[in-house]
């Protein structure tokens, strides 16, 4: 059974037809990374299995459930955390402030932030009463993470999760998305640096000018795909 599955999905934003019959499957206990030039769709498709962006046809289902008419608050509550491009925290509250906002559609109703979180984000803790826009980017990164794992998903998806930002601290994250991915949790990211992804992803899926190309294991990604599909 699959974690995630993405079936024939079309998408048209503005009368520009954007995804085309797009296939994605995410495998439970799998680190897939979904890969592609700039505006070949990546980040569409993410918003659609999020419910962000509404699809023209196609199916997606979670653990068999169907996602195609839920909204984006229900799919959270199904176990899908989900850790947009840009972060998107909230300047103006405080760390605490924005790690409880998953808080209120957690299915279970706990209203405590899990203690994991300071456990895999130690600067979180140190800083849980400074405002997220004076954070780092990186900084700001794991708070993007670690509100998105409040949730307790059983699915993480991270879009360009180390794009702006310092290579300690990407190195960091990825630690820690191989360890969350060990201790059970489904991970799909978009990344556009080769190396963190071979390092950090076992499968891959390409996707070129909205259509899904080439999928298989991080090993079978040869300089073919990557000259074609990949290289700027």
């Amino acid at each position: 059974m699959s974690t995630l599955a993405v079936k024939a999905l079309n998408q048209s934003y503005g009368g520009s037809h954007t995804l085309w019959d797009v296939d994605l499957v995410v495998p439970k206990g799998s680190r897939t990374c979904l890969m592609g030039r700039n505006g070949m769709g990546k980040t569409t498709l993410l918003k659609c299995i999020m419910g962000l962006l509404r699809i023209t046809s196609g199916e997606m289902t979670f653990d068999e459930t169907s996602l195609t008419t839920l909204p984006a608050e229900a799919r959270a509550r199904l176990g899908i955390g989900y850790v947009p491009q840009g972060r998107e925290i909230f300047a103006q509250l405080t760390v605490e402030e924005n790690l409880r906002v998953g808080l209120g559609i957690r299915k279970n109703g706990a209203r405590t932030i899990p203690p994991k979180i300071y456990e895999l984000f130690p600067v979180l803790k140190q800083m849980l009463n400074r405002r997220g826009g004076d954070l780092s980017g990186g900084q700001q990164q794991q708070l993007a993470i670690g509100r998105a794992l409040v949730l307790e998903p059983s699915l993480l998806i991270l879009d360009e999760p180390t794009e702006g930002i310092q290579p300690n601290i990407v190195h960091e994250i990825g630690d820690i998305i191989i360890k969350l991915n060990k201790d059970g949790l489904s991970v799909l990211l978009v990344e556009q640096k080769l190396p963190f992804a071979r390092r950090v992803a076992d499968t891959f899926c390409i996707m070129d000018r909205g259509r899904t190309m080439a999928e298989g294991k991080m090993s079978d990604l040869n300089d073919d795909l990557v000259r074609r599909h990949l290289v700027v």
